[in-house]
C-alpha cells in the first residue's frame, strides 16, 4: 500500500551543477542566480529528490555530527505535500511504520541573512521540541539537516489546523461546551510550555493542530525561545493579527505575549471568524498598537468568556492572567456547563500583580489610619 502513495527516502548529494559565486559588480547576474535557485526549489519533486534513496551509505551521518534526534532516513517514506510556506513545505509521511508529518525547510544558498535566520530557527525548534512532552504539545519524533533541505518529523495531526476547522463552521456556531474543550487543550499546552520556561511567540489558530479525536496540540516552535533569552531579544517575531502590542512596538517580550495571543484565539473560538477581518495585517497591527483596538466582542458571547478574553488581551501585560489561572477558570466554567449551571466570573483571573498592588494599598491605608500597638 505504501508503495503507491509514498517513496522511500535516504540522503544523497544533489546532482545539480555547482554555481559560481556571484560578483557584486554584476547585479543582474545575482538576480538571475536567485531566479534559478527559486525555480530549482519550486519544482514539484526537487525537495524530496534531494532526500531520495540511491546510495544511503554515502550520506551516513558521521559520529561527530550525530545527534540523538537524527532521523534514520532509510525508515522514512514521504507522501503528498499538504501545506507550504515561504521557505517550508509539509508532507505526509511514514517513519518507522508510524504516520508522521515531515516539515522540510529550504535553506537558500545565495541569501546569507535568510540562511542564517532559517538555520537558527531550525536549531531552536529542534532543541525546544525534543525536550517537550505533553498531551497538548505536538510530539517531536526526529530531524535531519543536509543543506539545502532540513527536515523536522513530528506526529501526524489528521484534522489539520484549528483555523481550517473554524473556516468550515458558521459564524458563532460553536457550542460553549466545544469552545471550552478546545480552549482547555490549548491553555493546558501553554501552561506546560511556560512551566518549561518557553515562550511560543506565534500562538495562533494556524499553529494549533487537531488529531482524530479532535484534541488540540500546540505546534510550530520556529520563533519560540527560552524566556531568559526572549527578554534580551527585540523584534516582532509572530503574526500581526495575533501579536501583542508590546511585540508590535518591538519591545522586549515576556510570557504574557502568549496570553494576549490566546485571548485572540479564544475570540476566534467564540466567533469562528478571522480576527480583524477587513484589515490587512499591517492595518491590524497599527490598530492594536496605536489605537488599542481589539476584535469586536459578539453579543452572543458568554459574559464569563468575554471577561476572560478581555483580561487576556489587556494592553498592560501585567494585567493579563497566567495560564495556570486561565486553566483554573476554564475548568470551573466546564464544570458549570456539565452541571447545567450558568458561567460566573472566576476570581482567580485577577492577576497576582494586581492582588499585590491591592494589598500594598490596604497596608498603606492601614498604616496611615490605624495606630500600631507596641
Amino acid at each position: 500500500m505504501a508503495a503507491s502513495c509514498f517513496h522511500a527516502l535516504g540522503l544523497r548529494k544533489s546532482k545539480s551543477k555547482s554555481l559560481p559565486n556571484p560578483s557584486s559588480s554584476r547585479p543582474q547576474f545575482n538576480s538571475d542566480m536567485d531566479s534559478m535557485e527559486r525555480r530549482r526549489f519550486d519544482s514539484l519533486d526537487s525537495w524530496s529528490m534531494i532526500l531520495e534513496s540511491e546510495n544511503v551509505e554515502t550520506w551516513e551521518v558521521s559520529k561527530e555530527d550525530q545527534e540523538e534526534w537524527t532521523a534514520d532516513l532509510s525508515q522514512l517514506f514521504i507522501g503528498n505535500k499538504f501545506a507550504s510556506g515561504a521557505h517550508s513545505r509539509i508532507y505526509r509521511g511514514i517513519y518507522k511504520q508510524r504516520a508522521v508529518a515531515v516539515k522540510m525547510v529550504r535553506i537558500p544558498t545565495q541569501r546569507e541573512e535568510t540562511r542564517t535566520l532559517l538555520e537558527q530557527q531550525f536549531k531552536s525548534e529542534v532543541a525546544l521540541l525534543s525536550r517537550l512532552f505533553h498531551p497538548n504539545i505536538v510530539q517531536f519524533i526526529a530531524a535531519c539537516k543536509k543543506p539545502p533541505v532540513y527536515c523536522i518529523i513530528t506526529e501526524y495531526m489528521s484534522q489539520g489546523t484549528l483555523r481550517m476547522y473554524l473556516n468550515k463552521k458558521e459564524p458563532y456556531s460553536l457550542s460553549t461546551e466545544t469552545i471550552l474543550r478546545l480552549a482547555l487543550d490549548i491553555s493546558r499546552g501553554m501552561e506546560y510550555l511556560h512551566s518549561q520556561g518557553v515562550i511560543h511567540r506565534d500562538l495562533k489558530s494556524n499553529n494549533l493542530l487537531l488529531n482524530d479525536d479532535m484534541r488540540v496540540k500546540v505546534a510550530d516552535f520556529g520563533t519560540s525561545c527560552l524566556e531568559t533569552q526572549c527578554r534580551e531579544t527585540k523584534g516582532n517575531k509572530g503574526t500581526y493579527r495575533w501579536m501583542a502590542p508590546e511585540m508590535i512596538k518591538e519591545k522586549p517580550c515576556t510570557r504574557k505575549v502568549d496570553v494576549y495571543s490566546f485571548g485572540i484565539v479564544l475570540w476566534e473560538l467564540t466567533t469562528a471568524l478571522l480576527p480583524f477581518q477587513g484589515m490587512t495585517p499591517v492595518q491590524a497591527a497599527f490598530a492594536v498598537a496605536e489605537k488599542n483596538e481589539r476584535p469586536p466582542m459578539p453579543a452572543s458571547c458568554q459574559p464569563a468568556l468575554a471577561h476572560l478574553i478581555k483580561r487576556c488581551w489587556a494592553a498592560n501585560p501585567s494585567k493579563r492572567p497566567d495560564f495556570s489561572d486561565i486553566v483554573s477558570a476554564l475548568e470551573k466554567y466546564d464544570e458549570c456547563v456539565k452541571e447545567g449551571l450558568p458561567l460566573t466570573h472566576h476570581s482567580g483571573l485577577v492577576s497576582r500583580n494586581v492582588i499585590i498592588e491591592r494589598l500594598k494599598g490596604c497596608v498603606s491605608m492601614s498604616s496611615s489610619s490605624v495606630p500600631v500597638q507596641a
